[in-house]
């Protein structure tokens, strides 16, 4: 699945087919913090998309126009979000969203240190070097880095 296709548009209108975007790594925090936070914002009547076990090529445009129509994002940075190169690629499509527009991005560190994730240290740091040992993703690990540096900026 090629994801650059679906990069390219950012909405900037005050159109907005969701009010929160909820970004997390579910085996992580689904079943706990991202199920008590999703229930917290429903009883609040905020609009708010998260993806449930959907999987297919279709998952990925489905993905990123939910992110596009999207008032504002919450990224869950958990111990494990940055070991899939799926979540990698959503927090691209994320922070590239927040630069063509300026979209609010709030992250979220859930058990883990925004230094960690900025510096590329503890588990992000293992994650990242697994990524590259495997040599697959190629170009991609340098718009992950570029991505977690920006978002663990975002709690400074």
């Amino acid at each position: 699945m090629d994801r650059r296709r679906a990069s390219s548009t950012c909405t900037s209108t005050g159109s907005w087919d969701y009010e929160v975007f909820l970004s997390f790594k579910g085996e992580d925090t689904r079943y706990n913090f991202t199920d008590h936070l999703y229930a917290a914002l429903y009883q609040k009547g905020i609009r708010t998309f998260r993806l449930d076990e959907i999987r297919g090529e279709e998952v990925a445009s489905t993905l990123f126009k939910a992110i596009e129509k999207s008032r504002c994002i919450l990224v869950v940075l958990s111990k494990y979000f940055a070991h899939s190169g799926w979540f990698l690629d959503e927090l691209v499509k994320i922070m590239e969203c927040r630069n063509q527009n300026g979209k609010v991005i709030l992250p979220v560190f859930y058990h883990v240190d925004p230094s960690d994730v900025r510096k590329e240290e503890g588990w992000y740091g293992e994650a990242l070097a697994q990524h590259e040992s495997r040599n697959i993703f190629g170009h991609k690990t340098q718009r992950w880095r570029a991505a977690l540096r920006e978002v663990g900026n975002l709690s400074r």
